[in-house]
């Protein structure tokens, strides 16, 4: 477990550096659009590509990936591994290819079913499609990224992988400070940066690739053994690893139809749940993948079982207290990183609304990642795509119900509350099948959790000035106060626990 948390953490401070140029990126972002229809334009624009992206990359590909290239390091010669490794890369590519084509052909009939609202609207229409045309190759240029990433990540090179989201934050922040305001329409040079980004974090991975001697010549190879039987895994877990990015894309849809801003109001109160959420729960979950993958082959029950009752105890230790913390500062989190700007004081009290119906899911959305690795790592693909129906049909309905009276806090509710479900169920069918109990320490671990967030909450919110005094703050002070009561806040839940008895070896390797 030491070196699990070892990767964790070099996982989790590259993905740290890259959440903060995220939120650098978001704040330039929301300084030049605001929550303008350029703004919802541009995002819907972004959106159905990093969609497709986590479908077929991080979502489907890399989860059928890396058990199949788990058993060819263990079990096979060096010879076939890069032969699985040579017809991997050219059936992915080619198929990408294939894609990325249609893709850009077919932008308006992509602007019609992902922002129906938009249907009517000939200037918003016109915009959507000119640059979904530019953004839909990064599909194509990222995807081989992951591929790449997901060898790295199986032989323990996990800080690569890491590092490479900083390149397109940067691309976008370079964008928005040096060519978009020399432009009519701002959001051109943007989506140009995503373009840009794509061919760069695909072009850094080439280097290691050579080194470790996996860059090896794209074939097509689809009747190859290893190649069907990632097909077999990944047909399944297209939609059921991506269940929650559906549900975001569901959201997209409904809000297109909502007020101007509505879709710009979900994308950064999202942006700031993907922060603990990439940092910690996609690292855990990233790290514990080939582990239990090998696991798995090696059938190392006991190991399995640690393995993953470590990461859920670690993933709440963190997911808990980060969603209690942006439900209680949601107002002084949008005023002090997005009020500039045309980003107004509506906007920030707007997108403190869907930030906290998203933080409510934060949890669910964390353990839903380390979940489906305990299921794809032993190759079972068929369970969580029957959770993930009932899941998405549950987030159908909810939207449905509460899209009308909440509008776009109703979205971000509905979300959380399917991701509940799914998470619930994942672990239910995990202990069922046999492979999964609970370790002797949940208990003890709950209760700490809940008397160390409740003293959290208290803490925090007693602290926090009101809305109008944030308002009469300037930015430094706002960013002082902020600071302070995160520090605050973690030093009452880390004191808490040391007083309550946890210590560094719970965190390490638990029950």
């Amino acid at each position: 477990m030491a070196s699990l948390l070892r990767s964790s953490s070099l996982v989790s401070f590259w993905t740290l550096m890259s959440r903060i140029m995220g939120l650098i990126r978001d704040i330039v972002l929301a300084n030049l659009l605001g929550a303008s229809y350029a703004a919802d334009i541009f995002l819907l624009a972004q959106k159905i590509p990093n969609f497709l992206r986590r479908l077929f990359a991080e979502g489907a590909f890399a989860t059928a990936f890396v058990p199949v290239f788990s058993e060819y390091q263990e079990s096979r010669s060096p010879a076939e591994t890069r032969a699985l490794l040579s017809h991997v890369s050219g059936t992915l590519g080619g198929i990408l290819l294939l894609v990325t084509l249609v893709g850009v052909l077919g932008a308006p009939l992509l602007v019609m079913i992902f922002g129906p609202g938009f249907i009517g609207q000939p200037e918003k229409f016109d915009l959507a499609s000119t640059l979904l045309r530019i953004t839909f190759p990064y599909i194509l240029f990222i995807s081989l990224t992951a591929y790449c990433g997901s060898v790295f990540n199986t032989i323990g090179r996990f800080a690569l992988p890491a590092f490479t989201p900083v390149i397109l934050n940067l691309c976008l922040i370079a964008a928005a400070v040096a060519v978009a305001p020399w432009l009519s329409e701002p959001a051109v040079a943007l989506a140009w940066a995503i373009f840009a980004a794509g061919v760069l974090q695909l072009l850094i991975q080439l280097p290691l690739m050579w080194r470790q001697g996996f860059l090896v010549k794209p074939s097509w190879g689809w009747r190859d053994k290893g190649v069907q039987k990632i097909i077999k895994l990944i047909i399944p877990v297209l939609f059921g690893v991506s269940v929650s990015q559906i549900n975001l894309m569901l959201d997209t849809q409904l809000a297109s139809f909502l007020q101007t801003g509505s879709i710009a109001w979900l994308y950064y109160s999202d942006r700031l749940l993907e922060f603990p959420l990439g940092v910690f729960g996609i690292a855990i979950a990233t790290v514990i993948l080939p582990a239990l993958s090998r696991q798995h082959v090696s059938q190392s029950r006991d190991d399995f079982n640690r393995t993953l009752n470590w990461a859920l105890h670690n993933v709440l230790l963190i997911g808990v207290p980060a969603a209690c913390g942006l439900a209680v500062l949601a107002e002084p989190l949008m005023i002090t990183l997005f009020q500039h700007g045309i980003f107004t004081e509506a906007d920030s009290l707007m997108a403190a609304s869907s930030l906290r119906a998203y933080a409510l899911g934060l949890p669910a959305f964390m353990l839903i990642k380390v979940l489906v690795t305990g299921f794809y790592s032993r190759q079972d693909t068929k369970t969580p795509v029957r959770i993930g129906i009932k899941a998405m049909v549950t987030n159908m309905v909810l939207n449905l119900a509460l899209f009308y009276p909440l509008a776009h806090v109703g979205l971000a509710l509905a979300t959380s509350l399917a991701a509940f479900v799914n998470a619930g169920l994942l672990f239910i069918h995990l202990r069922r099948s046999g492979a999964f109990t609970l370790s002797s320490q949940w208990r003890r671990w709950l209760l700490l959790l809940s008397v160390a967030n409740s003293l959290l909450v208290a803490a925090v919110w007693f602290l926090n000035p009101d809305f109008p005094d944030w308002q009469l703050m300037n930015l430094w002070r706002q960013v002082a106060w902020l600071l302070a009561l995160v520090a605050g806040g973690g030093l009452v839940y880390g004191l808490t626990l040391v007083l309550l008895g946890l210590r560094l070896k719970d965190v390490r390797q638990p029950g």
